[in-house]
């Protein structure tokens, strides 16, 4: 609870995280308060700030924690047995279109697993792995960090789409972009990362467009390009019912290619706990599949 607390910087999240309530989360934290004979946190209104003592205190709990980790790991696999909670960081495009199947195909072999997966941002992920809030990931870019192993993972491909009754050609030039309403992914999302790259490729940089919304999931910008907002590159993964039943229609771009892959994320110092390196070998062989 105490390194929960530390991470998401407030009680009420902490509890959120940990499937508890905030009462509970802080009698925990005035016990161990107590029991240390300090203050670990000040509490500033609806904030709260570590302490120096808690600032001590976070590496050793993690290690902690981790050792515990590694002692079930040990015990598990004297069993050879697989179990625990996998808690996988994902991007939008994985998380939301890939994860679900391989968690189930992976849960029919390992039964005793469980999953819990946080989908945000490719840049968030990869931060989260770095400061060992996360032990693996799977995301859209391949964003700098020297403490990051990427590995390829799967296809995947940025079509751009618009409404059935938007008036755009079926086909059009790079520079025809800039004539039309174009929606774009938030700051730190692999899609937009890549849309920077590809368009760049042509001399388009994104201050030319004329921007009619940023959003921060592939969901919205599917609902904002349905209802006509503008148009956006978007993940087949993402899109191909609706492409498939008519509600978007795919507009292709002479001479731009817009394939990429999607990555395994994992710290290149950290060793993994034995499910959780399970788990990274299932995923090497679906990417070989």
């Amino acid at each position: 609870m105490f390194t929960a607390v530390y991470r998401n910087k407030s009680f009420t999240k902490a509890a959120e995280q940990l499937f508890t309530s905030q009462p509970t989360v802080s009698e925990h934290i005035r016990n161990l308060e107590s029991y240390l004979d300090c203050s670990l946190f000040d509490r500033m209104g609806r904030s709260i700030i570590p302490t120096k003592e808690a600032n001590i205190l976070y590496p050793k709990a993690v290690a902690i924690l981790e050792d515990l980790q590694k002692l079930e790991d040990e015990v598990a696999m004297a069993g050879k047995t697989v179990t625990g909670e996998l808690v996988i960081g994902a991007s939008t495009i994985p998380g939301a279109y890939l994860l679900p199947s391989i968690a189930s195909k992976f849960k029919q072999q390992y039964p005793r697993i469980s999953f819990e997966v946080q989908i945000d941002d490719s840049a968030k992920i990869v931060t989260a792995i770095q400061e060992n809030n996360l032990l693996l990931g799977i995301v859209g870019a391949k964003l700098p960090a020297r403490q990051i192993n990427y590995i390829p993972f799967a296809d995947d491909e940025l079509v751009l789409v618009a409404a059935p009754d938007n008036p755009i050609p079926d086909t059009i030039k790079p520079n025809d972009l800039l004539k039309h309403p174009f929606i774009l992914r938030e700051n730190g999302s692999g899609t937009l990362k890549n849309t920077e790259v590809l368009l760049s490729e042509k001399n388009i940089g994104l201050d030319r467009m004329n921007i009619a919304a940023t959003l921060g999931s592939s969901t919205a910008v599917k609902e904002a390009v349905k209802y006509d907002l503008g148009v956006s590159f978007i993940s087949m993964h993402a899109v191909k019912e609706e492409l498939k039943y008519g509600s978007l229609r795919k507009i292709e771009v002479k001479g731009v290619s817009m394939e990429r892959n999607l990555y395994i994320a994992i710290a290149k110092k950290r060793s993994l706990p034995h499910h959780y390196q399970v788990f990274l070998d299932f995923l090497k062989n679906l990417a070989e599949i």
